[in-house]
This record gives structure tokens, C-alpha cells and sequence, in this order.
């Protein structure tokens, strides 16, 4: 199973994901990951994992349609199969999602649908919520709206303040996303769609139990 990754940032989620290929624990490989960002530190560590990074500047492209047609190109040519949203901020368009159906994953750092977009902890935190969470799920033409694969619920304690509930979080997201790409790997993920207009689902063979 080839998982295309795309990111902007630090990458820490790739680096979960190779180290989880690199584990024996995640039956796939990484053919390419791509960055909108030249300097993301992302791309340092599919380089010392072996891994081919592209950097695609979406400022050179003069609508996000334009820059997904890029992206697209890119993946098929590297025969991806399934894309991977590591830490990738930009909201992505009808021309991305119609090239890979139901085959596009994203890590959100709340356990949707609360709290979508951005900045999903201080949300959480700033409501005073007392278990906030991570999601895996599929990306439909929403923000943060897509079918949900998989979640992992984090206690907010009395002495967190923002920074410790992110840093929770984001160790559990680090144990999730390639937990669920495994289940992609055994092909044991299928999208239920939706009777009389209500929200397709997904479902994962033997529960989702790794």
C-alpha cells in the first residue's frame, strides 16, 4: 500500500508513520511526501527515513485548484494510493478529493465533530470541556467533516493548561494515525454510504481492533 503524505510543519506525524513502517508495525510504504512549505522540517525526516520529498509552493499557483492539480499529478505519478494529511494546512479542493475518493485521511487533534478547524485544542480548552481527543477520518468537500475512521479520548486534567493538552493529544495522535492506516493496509476499511440523505459511515472489519 503506497500513502502518499502531504505536510506543512514539523512532521511529526510522518514521523510516526516511518517509524511505525520501519517497526514492522504498518504494512505500506511512503513513495513521496510532498510540502507546500520549502522549509518544513517535515521534510528532514522522510529524508533520513529514504523517502522522496517534493516541495509544491501553492503561491506559485494562482487558485487552489490549480495547486491540487499539481498535487494530483504528483501522487499518480509517484502510484499513490491512498493521501495522507499529516499536519497539512491547506484546505484542499474538489479536484484532490474526486482524484483519490475516499481515499484521503486526516488527523484532527479534537474528537470531531467538536470543535472543527482551527486551533481545535485552545477550543477545547477554552470551553472547559473535561475529555477533548483526536480523530482520525476521511476529508469530504467539509472542514473536518468527512466520515470518521477512529478516536482516542484524553482526559483534561485540572492542572492542564494549553500547551500540556496539546502535547497529550498529539502523543495520541501519533499512536492512531498509523493504527488506522494498518487497517487500510489489511483492507478491512469500507465507507457505508448514507440511507435517505444521512452521512455515510465507515466500517472497519473485526471492530477496529489492532
Amino acid at each position: 500500500m503506497n500513502f502518499g503524505v502531504l505536510i506543512s510543519g514539523t512532521g511529526s506525524n510522518l514521523k510516526a508513520i516511518l517509524e511505525a513502517m520501519a517497526a514492522g508495525k504498518l504494512d505500506g510504504r511512503v513513495p513521496v511526501v510532498i510540502s507546500n512549505v520549502a522549509g518544513a522540517p517535515g521534510l528532514a525526516w522522510a529524508r533520513a527515513h529514504g523517502v522522496p520529498t517534493l516541495v509544491i509552493d501553492h503561491k506559485a499557483f494562482p487558485n487552489r485548484a490549480a495547486f491540487d492539480a499539481a498535487l494530483v499529478d504528483t501522487l499518480r505519478a509517484h502510484e499513490v494510493d491512498w493521501v495522507v494529511l499529516a499536519g497539512f494546512m491547506r484546505v484542499i479542493t474538489p479536484v484532490l478529493i474526486e482524484a483519490f475518493p475516499s481515499r484521503i485521511v486526516n488527523i484532527h487533534p479534537s474528537l470531531l465533530p467538536a470543535f472543527p478547524g482551527l486551533h481545535a485544542q485552545k477550543q477545547a480548552f477554552d470551553y472547559g470541556v473535561r475529555v477533548a481527543g483526536c480523530t482520525v477520518h476521511l476529508v469530504d468537500a467539509g472542514t473536518d467533516t468527512g466520515p470518521i475512521m477512529a478516536q482516542t479520548a484524553v482526559p483534561v486534567l485540572d492542572m492542564d493548561d494549553e500547551s500540556s493538552l496539546r502535547a497529550r493529544i498529539l502523543a495520541e495522535e501519533h499512536a492512531l494515525l498509523p493504527r488506522v492506516l494498518q487497517w487500510i493496509a489489511e483492507g478491512r476499511v469500507r465507507v457505508v454510504p448514507g440511507e435517505n440523505g444521512a452521512r455515510a459511515r465507515v466500517s472497519i472489519a473485526g471492530g477496529g481492533v489492532t
